[in-house]
């Protein structure tokens, strides 16, 4: 009891997080979690900063941000440059964001060896450096006037490593590290962080590209869950001050197979492959 009280108490940061009124930074807000953060954070009453890779790109989450939207920024946080752009922009305004969401982020599949090196560097750069870059740009603002909120959407992937996925997984394992060490750096500053770790969900990454492989493969639906549902779970840690979100039933009962059970984890590693082969045959 004493042990599971201790892990508990270490999960939840301290008190609670009230969203409203407060000005949410999230980049990829066009698409996936991105457009279903947009929504819920507004129906919080949030005021919003959206970021993504283009102007094209904004359009559907502007739309949904209607009077809530403070900013909307272009930019390629895969390099230093963008997230400067971002930094410089809101600085501009006179924003601060209470909660900085690093929601951007690509995927694709295909051993290591088989993808082009640009596309798995850019991966790093968008998936690992730019929460890191953004941090640091945004953190002394926040540490100066006692609070913020900094949330990184790793992934199960930043738990177990799978086949097909070396660069995302080092990203997400990367990301994971870099919250639970910034939420140790952070303790007594005012500053909060939580790490969202979904497992599948219905988003465009699921299409992402596929590299060395002779047939596509294809996530079964039954481990697929729905953006806004994860999404719900993402604003309910936040709001609780919790430094890990498992927002779905398969990232939760997975993460604890993992602690607990870890020689299962290669099993269903395989059963998973097995069956994206044999789904992505039925959607040819």
């Amino acid at each position: 009891m004493a042990c599971y009280a201790t892990a508990k108490w270490q999960n939840v940061q301290n008190d609670m997080t009230d969203l409203s009124g407060k000005t949410v930074l999230i980049t990829g807000a066009g698409g996936g979690f991105g457009l279903h953060m947009t929504r819920q954070f507004r129906a919080a009453r949030c005021m919003l900063v959206l970021t993504d890779l283009c102007d094209r790109a904004l359009v559907p989450a502007i739309d949904e941000a209607g009077d809530a939207l403070r900013a909307s920024i272009a930019a390629d946080l895969a390099t230093e440059e963008g997230c400067g752009v971002i930094a410089g922009t809101c600085r501009a305004i006179g924003i601060v964001p209470d909660v900085l969401v690093n929601n951007a982020g690509i995927g694709f599949a295909g051993r290591l060896d088989h993808v082009p090196r640009e596309k798995w560097e850019t991966l790093i750069q968008l998936n690992l450096l730019a929460p890191m870059r953004l941090c640091n740009l945004f953190l002394p603002a926040m540490i100066e006037r006692d609070s913020g909120h900094i949330v990184n959407i790793s992934s199960l992937a930043g738990w177990v490593g799978s086949h097909g996925m070396t660069a995302y997984c080092a990203s997400k394992f990367g990301l994971r590290g870099f919250g639970e060490s910034l939420s140790a750096d952070l303790e007594g500053t005012g500053v909060q962080v939580t790490n969202v770790y979904p497992c599948f969900s219905r988003t465009p990454i699921l299409d992402s590209p596929q590299f060395g492989y002779p047939e596509r493969r294809v996530v079964p639906d039954h481990l697929i869950s729905d953006p806004s549902d994860v999404v719900k779970q993402i604003l309910k840690g936040v709001r609780s001050n919790q430094l890990h979100v498992f927002p779905d039933k398969h990232a939760r009962r997975i993460h604890y197979l993992k602690r607990f059970m870890p020689w299962v984890i290669p099993m269903l590693n395989r059963r998973m492959q097995t069956e994206s082969i044999a789904t992505g045959k039925e959607a040819t």
